[in-house]
């Protein structure tokens, strides 16, 4: 196919349209860039994957408004009292602040909310169209795309791959991907349980077994996986520990074997119910990998790109969205020409070490799961850590994905965390403020709002009272993270805000 010698310009290409590639979209669409995404599948993907969102990335969508419209439900998330690490039960009833929530909802759907959100906001969604080649140039990236009607040109300003594991961009400008490969075969299939060993609280009985719970199962010989998301149509597999198997196409019977192993009795199940697609997987080996860099140059990684890791305890989209939000409005300030120096840095500043705890922690949940007495005994050591108030909160945390506070250069103890939720006197709740991705200095009455007035083109200014304040006054930046705080307003709280709003947001106007 010939290549059409017309080129295009972007200001910002988006390389795959899976949930993270289409979270930063609509993020840069909200900030006036129009970005053009990339992706050679012909439409949204079907293929099950994820099965719901875990962590603070549930209450992010809240901050854009897109929690209601991903559930139908008018009221703000709530924080979930209970979790999974490795098959045992974390309790964080009783945790204050408590960050953890949840949102069950398949990843596919997900997908075709976040791309209709992104056409709603005039985003260049160009679905069969694969970026095969990139050469950075001092100013663009030159890229090579192949679409079934031609073949053509981008120069891009900046691009970003958010194509998976195996991305093209990641392997075609150089990153490292270093990493580990457990020496696990795991299998997940859609199968469909006889209705007389459903139970109502999710689990299942197994005849010549006993009860397998809703969730992860560690057991003697391996782990077990089992899940109903709908009706009659059961999510199964199993984790065996030991050496890759041959890669062939993987069969109901080979999950029947892996689980009459691990179970020592047969499982009673049946082919999945109703027209699919249906999970049939392997695989071989699980990798925990980690790019060392998520920029070089005009390049940026998003998403299993930059991260890859076990799928235990559903942390993947709760990274990669968060990732997202905060490379967003960073990127976008670059483009619209108010960027500070060295604001683009930091997506990989503030972004890496929580990958880095990610990785941590999926190992670790892996390592749990593996059979023999010490790792037994092990587990029994963890659970009572575990029911230690003070673990509780920390292990909420961690997988909230905001235990990592990000360096804003503010000491107060509120800044470069998410903001805590508040509610207005007017009723509004500081999620409210948040949807339209910009800036917000939040005003308690102390006087702050003044200050800001030279960065009224950029930062929104919010004057309000509430029950009980937890500051003076908030400077929070689109990811709903706070950059400046103060218990009182005088003048050196006034020069630390003007040196945030700067170091933030840019130069003052002059007009």
């Amino acid at each position: 196919m010939a290549l059409n010698k017309d080129q295009e310009r972007a200001d910002i290409v988006i390389a795959g349209a899976g949930p993270n590639g289409l979270m930063l979209a609509c993020e840069l669409a909200l900030a006036g860039v129009r970005p053009v995404v990339l992706d050679g599948l012909p439409g949204p993907s079907s293929e099950p994957k994820a099965n719901g969102l875990v962590g603070q990335v549930v209450r992010m969508l809240d901050m854009r408004g897109l929690y209601q419209e991903f559930t139908g439900d008018p009221n703000p998330p709530q924080p979930v009292y209970g979790w999974i690490f490795a098959a045992m039960t974390l309790n964080f009833l009783g945790v204050p602040d408590n960050p953890m929530y949840a949102l069950p909802i398949q990843q596919p759907r997900v997908v075709r909310l976040l791309e209709k959100r992104a056409r709603d906001l005039g985003v260049d969604l160009r679905w069969g169209h694969e970026l095969t080649g990139l050469r950075q140039e001092p100013n663009s990236v030159e890229l090579t795309v192949s679409s079934p009607e031609r073949e053509y040109r981008i120069a891009a300003g900046y691009l970003v791959g958010a194509d998976g594991g195996r991305s093209l961009v990641r392997k075609t400008v150089g990153i490292d991907f270093p990493g580990y490969t457990s020496r696990t075969v795991g299998r997940l299939a859609h199968v469909h349980i006889p209705d007389g060993l459903r139970r109502a609280d999710g689990g299942i009985d197994v005849p010549g077994f006993g009860r397998i719970a809703f969730g992860h199962t560690r057991l003697d010989r391996g782990g077990l996986i089992y899940a109903e998301f709908e009706p009659g149509r059961s999510l199964f597999g199993t984790i065996e520990f030991g050496p890759p198997v041959e890669d062939t196409p993987m069969s109901l019977a080979e999950l029947r074997e892996s689980a009459r192993r691990v179970l020592g009795v047969d499982l009673p199940f049946e082919e999945p119910k109703g027209p699919g697609p249906h999970a049939l997987r392997r695989i071989n080996g699980q990798n925990t990998r980690h790019a060392e860099h998520y920029r070089d140059g005009r390049v940026l990684l998003l998403g299993d790109a930059a991260h890859v890791h076990s799928a235990m305890g559903g942390p993947g989209l709760n990274l990669g969205l968060q990732d997202a939000m905060n490379l967003g409005w960073k990127l976008a300030a670059h483009l619209n020409g108010w960027a500070p120096a060295g604001l683009l840095d930091t997506y990989e500043s503030e972004r890496h070490p929580v990958g880095e705890r990610v990785m941590m922690h999926s190992l670790s949940q892996t390592a749990l799961m593996a059979p023999g007495p010490e790792v037994g005994a092990l587990r029994t050591l963890m659970g009572e850590l575990f029911a230690l108030p003070d673990v509780a909160r920390h292990m909420a945390k961690l997988l909230a994905g905001n235990d990592v506070r990000y360096d804003v250069g503010d000491d107060h103890p509120l800044s470069g965390r998410p903001v805590p939720p508040l509610t207005l006197a007017d009723g509004r709740r500081v999620e409210e403020l948040l949807h339209d991705a910009r800036p917000v200095l939040l005003d308690f009455g102390g006087g702050a709002g003044a200050t800001a007035r030279g960065w009224a083109d950029r930062v929104e200014v919010v004057e309000a009272t509430t029950g009980e304040r937890p500051a003076a006054a908030l400077l929070l930046r689109p990811d709903g993270y706070v950059a400046w705080a103060a218990d009182a307003f005088g003048a050196d709280e006034e020069a630390r805000l003007r040196a945030a709003l700067r170091r933030w947001f840019g130069p003052e106007s002059s007009g």
